[in-house]
């Protein structure tokens, strides 16, 4: 007789082979292998090839090695290449580029020249905020100089500690909408959190609200199915893909839209850290409890998160339109209420300027008391890792909280190999024990607080596009204050003691993890 255990797990095992990820992964590999082998053989029957491959490998090296990117990049693939001079420069030829390719920068850059006069600057206001405070108003200059987007005032503010206190406000908004609903997100899984989304989504494009969905497909992968866009335009939604996943080598797969942004009749947005998918909001357990962040934006402020929706939807659909018509007082006649300074942006591969990085690296080499940190990965370049230490050196109270389920083994092995460095300067680690923080939160001295999608590792701060609120004295920022005080609390303090206790081929792991981080 059949068991219906090993029945299910066989149909698990089959959904995992015959699974997008799996065919595309084999596919990517067997091109990959093909154009390894093809020149491995010509370097065979072919002397000079050989010596041709080599002499490439010095100059594609050099040529890495003038590039302004960072420096650990710099190393890793130099290191493969002179290693490995013909695997290392095919998977250079793949994997190596941190900059979209020609053709894609040219369609974003066209889109993002559209929507540069929509976003002016407010000269008034940031002066305002420079004879307020110095220091914090070149922060926010550097954002509105190197992103775009523009500080505002007239916006409240509302922070969220978990994805359960977030969600039923999300769910109260959309039932408000009455003109358009944009949403962003890198993972949709189908579930109680996305199911009860859609309903409303649903209900509100029979009321003739304009609905749109842009999701990464690389992130829902195996959460949905592959014409899942198409189901969603047969209910009304406007729904399309971001970077679909191709069974083809390409540069651009390293490149992930990995925002969250939902933004309802353009008064009111929200980002963090949460995805549509149950486990955000802890109604499916994986990782023990998952703790993430958030923040409610309604006011002005909400317009940059519409522009950022709109550049990309129009990116993505090769299309133009009025973005005009979509700004909050549009719809609200009403002045809206002020609350401390806020200022989202975002962050793209587009350029060479590394936003996300740069924003907590002002945070951190502005702090005058404290700076706190959620973060799930962290794994940091030698720019971070200096501005951490000095920090902590100079007197500043650092702290830096991540998992202590992690959801990647490996991932959170590199995370583990930087805790010697920081401890030995006084920063203390904390691991927060229910389960999994995905939180991405600063908060720096009473003032100043940044929640959103941007990891502190290579992926969120080098390659994927990201977005996230800057704010200052905004009541958001006390409580992003006391949840970190009360996480603290619950986690598990890292001492140097720990770390002196670890065997010591996990030590050589660490530093062979260190090595590869940026690639990983």
């Amino acid at each position: 007789m059949t068991n219906p255990k090993d029945t299910m797990a066989a149909k698990k095992v089959k959904k995992v082979l015959l699974g997008r990820v799996v065919i595309v992964g084999l596919a990517v590999l067997l091109q990959f292998t093909w154009l390894f082998l093809l020149a491995y053989q010509f370097s065979i029957r072919f002397s000079f090839i050989n010596v041709l491959v080599n002499i490439t490998g010095c100059v594609v090296a050099l040529y890495i090695i003038n590039q302004w990117i960072n420096p650990a990049y710099k190393i890793v693939w130099t290191f493969v290449i002179m290693i490995f001079p013909l695997g290392g420069l095919c998977i250079y030829v793949v994997f190596g580029r941190s900059i979209l390719t020609k053709k894609v920068r040219e369609g974003m850059e066209r889109v993002h020249r559209e929507v540069l006069e929509l976003i002016p600057r407010n000269k008034g206001l940031e002066q305002e905020l420079y004879l307020e405070d110095r220091s914090v108003a070149n922060q926010s200059k550097y954002i509105v100089d190197w992103s775009d987007f523009p500080v505002y005032t007239n916006t409240t503010t509302r922070y969220y500690p978990c994805g359960e206190e977030m969600f039923p406000d999300m769910l109260a908004d959309l039932e408000k909408a009455e003109h358009f609903i944009f949403l962003e997100y890198f993972i949709i899984a189908d579930g109680v959190m996305f199911d009860a989304v859609l309903e409303i989504l649903k209900r509100k494009v029979q009321q003739g609200v304009d609905v749109r969905l842009i999701y990464d497909d690389f992130g829902c992968v195996t959460t949905l199915p592959h014409n899942f866009y198409l189901q969603m335009r047969e209910l009304g939604i406007k729904c399309v893909v971001f970077n679909p996943l191709k069974p083809v080598m390409s540069v651009i797969m390293n490149n992930r839209d990995h925002r969250k942004i939902f933004v309802v009749d353009g008064t009111v947005g929200y980002t963090g850290g949460l995805n549509l998918a149950d486990e955000y909001i802890n109604e499916r357990e994986r990782f023990g409890y998952w703790k993430d962040t958030g923040v409610r934006l309604e006011g002005e402020a909400v317009w940059s998160f519409t522009v950022m929706f709109l550049e990309t939807w129009n990116y993505l659909n090769h299309s133009s339109e009025d973005y005009t018509a979509y700004r909050p007082q549009v719809y609200q006649k009403q002045p809206f209420t002020a609350d401390g300074y806020v200022q989202p942006y975002g962050d793209s591969p587009l350029d060479k300027e590394k936003v996300g990085e740069n924003v907590y690296m002002n945070i951190i080499g502005h702090a005058r008391d404290y700076v706190y940190i959620f973060t799930p990965y962290l794994i940091l370049d030698n720019e971070m890792l200096t501005y951490l230490r000095n920090a902590a050196k100079s007197g500043v109270d650092v702290r830096i909280v991540t998992p202590e389920i992690p959801d990647k083994k490996i991932v959170f092995m590199m995370s583990q190999s930087y805790y010697a460095r920081l401890l030995e300067c006084g920063i203390r680690i904390y691991q927060y024990t229910p389960g999994f923080i995905h939180a991405k939160s600063f908060v720096c001295d009473d003032r100043i607080a940044t929640v959103g999608s941007i990891n502190m590792d290579y992926r969120s701060l080098y390659l994927h596009f990201e977005c996230g609120v800057w704010m200052y004295n905004s009541s958001a920022v006390m409580d992003v204050k006391k949840d970190a005080l009360d996480t603290f609390a619950k986690s598990r303090e890292i001492t140097m003691e720990f770390c002196k206790k670890q065997p010591w081929i996990k030590r050589v792991v660490w530093s062979v993890l260190r090595l590869i981080a940026p690639l990983v």
